[in-house]
């Protein structure tokens, strides 16, 4: 039994002094190992490793995409005809949907009394004249006639001409004709309606004649927002679609900028000239525009998942010299995968691929270079 006892103690003596010896040979290297592989524990960093992390670079290209703006066709000309004199209407020769051309006649009105009057002026005129010319012939015996008198003669008869001349032009404004080549898109009044001027018998009461749009050319009326009209060029030609035919595409180019923001909307309003020689489109139609939108320099992108955004800031986490910095930025806009940031970055630098503060400013970490986003 004593003996049994002995060598048990000598047995617990040997592991013992094997276990130390396993120590002392591993204490060193297996320590030093794990560094290396980064599965120790260095001073300096947060829960003592150096993790890896993915990084991109910061690229810089210029904007150039697409956004769906609403737009209104409007006709490139348009008036509503009223005539200058009060009349009775005696011929209309169209009505809606009536194509016309410059000068062509589109309504004729009486007006006796407007007649009566030239008649009246035309033969005072005559009578005046006469008179100018008999005090003419007798102004050549000296004493008979005062000079005054056959000045005064002579002013009354250039009157009476100026007055015959302003009735006869009154008279012309009995026959309406088109101002420009179009189409009437409406039309108000009948054989026998007495007409007159815009606000004739109180403010508003006459309506037009007729309403002339000039259509073979359309202005596009777009309100473009503040923030899309950093790039818009005249010349620039846009595309557009309308309900009315699906699936086809129309195009038109920027001609008029308002360079004015209205301040109840916040939108810019752009007019793009569209030829409408077929006669497909019509005033009035509400088209969807693909509006390009550009920046006149080049600016800097990231991934999406690069940036951070929480309650207090938005950031994106820059690496250098394999230390964690937190950049603010603002983001632009969205392409693909790819969000454009404003910020202190440059063009090549580095951040990490999918952002998170748990990375927190100050780490060290082992920085892993990801293919250029794109």
């Amino acid at each position: 039994m004593r003996r049994w006892f002995v060598l048990g103690g000598l047995l617990a003596v040997f592991l013992i002094a094997v276990l130390v010896l396993v120590i002392e040979n591993n204490d060193g290297s297996t320590v030093e190992k794990a560094v290396l592989s980064g599965q120790g524990s260095p001073a300096g960093s947060p829960g003592g490793t150096v993790p890896q992390v993915a990084v991109v670079p910061v690229v810089a290209q210029r904007l150039d995409e697409t956004v769906r703006l609403p737009g209104e066709l409007q006709p490139f000309l348009s008036v509503d005809l009223y005539p200058k004199v009060t009349g009775i209407l005696d011929w209309i020769g169209v009505d809606r949907g009536s194509q016309v051309k410059k000068g062509q006649v589109l309504v004729r009105l009486t007006a006796p009394e407007l007649t009566a009057q030239r008649v009246e002026a035309e033969a005072k005129l005559h009578s005046d004249d006469i008179t100018h010319e008999r005090l003419v012939t007798a102004a050549a015996t000296p004493g008979v006639i005062a000079p005054n008198d056959v000045h005064i003669a002579q002013r009354t008869v250039e009157a009476d001409r100026a007055r015959v001349k302003t009735l006869k032009e009154m008279e012309s404004y009995l026959v309406i004709t088109a101002p420009f080549d179009g189409v009437i898109t409406t039309r108000n009044v009948h054989p026998g309606a007495l007409v007159g001027p815009a606000g004739g018998g109180g403010a508003g009461a006459n309506p037009p004649l007729v309403r002339l749009e000039h259509t073979a050319h359309l202005r596009l009326m777009v309100p473009v927002p503040e923030a899309y009209t950093g790039g818009i060029a005249p010349g620039q030609g846009v595309t557009f679609t309308v309900p009315a035919f699906p699936g086809r595409a129309f195009s038109g180019t920027i001609a008029r900028i308002a360079h004015s923001v209205e301040m109840k909307t916040r939108t810019m309003p752009v007019e793009i000239d569209v030829d409408n020689q077929s006669g497909l489109l019509a005033p009035g139609m509400f088209p969807e525009v693909a509006w390009p939108v550009r920046r006149l320099e080049p600016t800097l992108f990231v991934p999406a998942k690069a940036v951070v955004t929480t309650t207090e800031l938005t950031f994106v986490i820059r690496i250098r010299q394999e230390t964690v910095e937190w950049v603010k930025v603002q983001k632009g806009r969205s392409v693909g995968n790819l969000v454009e940031v404003f910020g202190s970055l440059s063009a090549g630098d580095s951040v990490v691929a999918r952002g998170t503060d748990e990375l927190r400013a100050g780490t060290t970490v082992a920085p892993r270079p990801l293919a250029p986003a794109s």
